[in-house]
């Protein structure tokens, strides 16, 4: 059980003194001002500003599953074909997240979000043009899985470790379920363009979105508290670091650290498995899967979005809980509760929406991506300053799961005519999720000598 955090945190600057002895680092920490009381944090407020880009930056992620039959239909494509496109995708957004994060450390988060959203703009906007399937692979795939890879978790988890040190698992939760309040505005709106207007238009809704977004982060994110002379919330007052140069260099001293650990190994594989039981199943593959049992493409699409309605909700309560109790435990938990889930999911498919389907999209919702916070909470714990790249390349190991599920999802459906086998197989994988996180422990210091 954490401690409450004061309800006003403020810098803790000491007052400014006669002496003469005073360095010259003393007096410019002495001259730091102090935020008015009964203020809000301006943390609080960067924090809103970072839910709005992950809001603006999640239209992108709803698109996916609602291109693999508008694209069949009219470039004759298989859905192995567009499923390789959207692993390559899921892929990169993992594999850039890390380097994303040292990124933000040599040159602020504001540059790199901001250039982020228009990479992402301008892959969206180029797929309108596209005759070929290598095409999709380089424009969705590429442009818009390094676009997105810098925009996702790895950028709340350092906005996180920089203005909080109190409440850092509620805000964990929060800005996570950013993503699914982006799923909830847009995938109605891009299943209804899809359905009355071809996917054209979808595909220039989700880049006018990522731009649109651009002026919030330049003009109101800050880089850092002492940008602003505060002190992080719930914490003492520090100096901004210098930039740390050689950021593709430290992004993989970091994973070569980390990978000889256990612990590291244990929490990529769970997330491997978090990320092919979600993003690359669900988010992907569950919409055809209901249309191919007769259900219209946007009632699906309305599911996903109920889906994203109760994420929000697990996902904060999510990070309330890992404030207070054992992440590890949480973990197991939720991974078991999500097997459970999918393995039922192949018989309640039907043409239309019914009670017990409802159910299950409540249930899956609130599992959906409450894992974020536990699994963040144990990389700051075992890695500590270190830790938000850390927690990049575990999720990168996310991505690259829900990559290989995206793809074998559609060579099954190729293969089988059904995505049942796929269903089974991801409700086993959850369970040894379960087991795994069980055993990671925090590794021992080393003996003296």
């Amino acid at each position: 059980m954490t401690q409450s955090a004061p309800s006003e945190p403020t810098a803790t600057a000491p007052a400014a003194s006669a002496d003469s002895s005073l360095s010259p680092a003393s007096s410019a920490l002495a001259a730091v001002p102090r935020r008015a009381p009964g203020r809000v944090h301006r943390a609080w407020s960067v924090a809103a500003v970072t839910f709005v880009t992950i809001i603006g930056a999640a239209a992108f992620a709803s698109l996916p599953g609602l291109l693999i039959e508008p694209l069949h239909q009219e470039f004759d494509w298989s859905r192995g074909t567009i499923g390789f496109a959207v692993s390559v995708n899921l892929a990169l957004y993992g594999l850039t997240a890390p380097f994303a994060a040292a990124l933000m450390d040599r040159f602020g988060i504001r540059r790199v979000v901001a250039c982020a959203l228009t990479v992402i703009a301008v892959g969206s906007a180029a797929t309108v043009w596209m005759t070929a399937s290598w095409q999709l692979v380089l424009f969705w795939g590429v442009l818009v899985g390094l676009g997105s890879g810098s925009m996702a978790l790895a950028f709340a988890a350092t906005v996180t470790n920089r203005w909080f040190t109190a409440r850092r698992g509620l805000v964990t939760g929060i800005l996570t379920a950013a993503g699914a309040s982006g799923q909830l505005i847009f995938l109605p709106l891009l299943a209804w363009l899809v359905s009355e207007h071809g996917w054209r238009p979808a595909a220039l809704t989700v880049a006018l979105a990522a731009l649109s977004v651009v002026p919030f982060v330049w003009l109101l994110l800050r880089d850092h508290p002492a940008d602003v002379g505060l002190a992080p919330y719930g914490g003492t007052y520090a100096a901004k670091p210098a930039p740390v140069p050689g950021a593709a260099r430290r992004a993989l001293t970091v994973l070569f650290r980390a990978a000889r650990t256990g612990p590291f190994w244990l929490l990529a594989g769970t997330f491997a498995i978090c990320g092919a039981s979600t993003n690359g199943l669900v988010k992907t593959h569950f919409v055809p899967a209901a249309h191919d049992h007769g259900m219209p493409v946007t009632a699906a699409a309305g599911l996903l979005a109920v889906i994203g309605v109760f994420d929000v909700v697990g996902t904060v309560a999510s990070g309330w809980f890992t404030d207070r109790f054992a992440a590890r435990r949480l973990l197991a938990v939720y991974y078991a509760l999500r097997g459970v889930s999918l393995l039922f999911l192949p018989m309640l498919l039907a043409p239309s929406v019914h009670p017990p389907m409802v159910f299950f999209i409540v249930f899956y919702g609130l599992d959906w991506v409450a894992t974020v916070p536990p699994t963040l909470a144990l990389c700051r714990e075992i890695y500590g300053e270190d830790s938000a790249i850390v927690f990049g390349w575990v999720l990168a190991s996310h991505q690259v799961g829900a990559a290989v599920v995206a793809f074998l999802g559609g060579l099954a459906r190729d293969a089988f005519g059904s995505y049942d086998v796929v269903w089974y197989a991801s409700g086993a994988l959850c369970a040894a999720a379960a087991l795994m996180a069980m055993v990671i422990r925090r590794p021992r210091p080393a003996a003296a000598p």
